[in-house]
């Protein structure tokens, strides 16, 4: 862009300098001289011109040529990066793919569950079906956590009552039942109106204390080894706390009181996890004192045997002192002997070396 003004001076010098010759030729009569004059004047001009066009010829060749290769570079640059681009697009799109191949999968596992679990749910219609499930989710609890000789399943009472389990603890046996009344929470739950759904939450608060009045009269016999309280095992999260523990203010807020006045406690599959935990600890502790009172009878029998192995081992000292005496005395005794009999061997050497007819040694 530089160079276009004077290229446009350029050629308007050119066109009033052919206007001049038109003018000058058509001037006949002025002076050849002045006419030469002209001519060469424009001769030298064209020749200016048309080197200095062909320099500018030149330099704008020179100026395409770099601006053609910084194009070119910055082609190859945006071909690469959008290659690159297009690269990391393909594998994102692949990705894509397999994760939704892999949601496809999971949903069709997660229908596969749900009407497996529709099918089951369909199975446990009946109250027995559903106790026994309840009972058998119940002795998985029981066997995850406890050892076996601290629990026993279904137990059965002198009276010919029969619970789903017990728990043996050292102050005595804690009773489980795993039966729980169902029929009327489902109603209440996919009734239509609130009349029917109110109907049938009233029927299920009755239908729970009659349990829980049963399991107290069945199940806590403290003559029989029980302690003084019984637990009901709700084998439904959903029916534990959104009737014993979240509906305050209606008929049913009364359950869980009702049932701890009958040393009846309510348990649900994590709440009575953890109760579990508690007492699995109070297991382990019991073990502990348990060993410490044998450690401490095995350390009482030790001490009287150390007592005794004492009392002997002083006779035996005051035994050895008494043999160390006499036997100083005796050793005392016998160098007196030693010298008596020196004394008579000198004395029988003496008799022995006198001469007959001589003199006695005199004393």
């Amino acid at each position: 862009m530089d160079y276009i003004f004077p290229v446009l001076i350029i050629i308007l010098a050119m066109g009033l300098a052919a206007w001049w010759i038109r003018h000058a030729l058509m001037r006949r009569d002025n002076d050849t001289q002045a006419l030469l004059l002209l001519q060469n004047q424009m001769q030298a001009g064209l020749t200016q011109t048309t080197q200095q066009a062909e320099g500018l010829q030149k330099h704008l060749r020179e100026e395409l040529r770099l601006l053609h290769e910084q194009v070119a570079r910055a082609l190859t640059d945006a071909n690469r990066t959008l290659g690159d681009r297009l690269d990391n697009t393909a594998k994102v799109i692949g990705d894509v793919r397999e994760r939704l191949g892999q949601m496809d999968e999971a949903s069709k596992r997660i229908f596969d569950v749900g009407r497996n679990i529709a099918e089951l749910q369909q199975t446990l219609q009946a109250p027995k079906l559903r106790g026994g499930f309840g009972e058998y989710l119940l002795t998985e609890l029981l066997a995850q956590i406890l050892p076996e000789a601290s629990y026993a399943l279904q137990y059965k009472f002198k009276g010919g009552e029969t619970v789903d389990a017990v728990i043996k603890l050292s102050l005595g046996m804690a009773a489980i039942d795993a039966k729980f009344p169902l029929e009327n929470f489902k109603r209440s739950v996919n009734a239509e109106d609130e009349l029917e759904r109110a109907a049938a939450g009233k029927q299920f608060v009755r239908d729970v204390k009659k349990h829980i009045d049963d399991i107290a009269k069945k199940y806590i016999r403290t003559d029989e080894g029980t302690l003084d309280f019984a637990m009901m095992y709700i084998p439904a999260e959903n029916v534990y706390y959104g009737i014993i523990v979240r509906n305050e203010g209606s008929d049913e807020d009364a359950l869980f009181q009702y049932a701890l006045k009958r040393r009846v406690i309510p348990v649900s599959p994590n709440s009575f996890f953890a109760y579990l935990q508690t007492i699995l600890l109070g297991l382990r502790g019991l073990r502990v004192e348990e060993s410490a009172r044998e450690i401490m009878d095995n350390l009482a029998r030790l001490k009287k045997e150390l007592d005794s192995f004492t009392e002997d081992f002083r006779v035996i000292g005051q035994h050895l002192g008494n043999a160390q005496k006499r036997y100083e005395e005796a050793d005392k005794r016998l160098g007196r002997v030693e010298v008596k009999i020196e004394q008579m061997s000198g004395f029988s050497n003496a008799v022995e070396g006198e001469a007959p007819g001589g003199k006695l040694p005199s004393h």
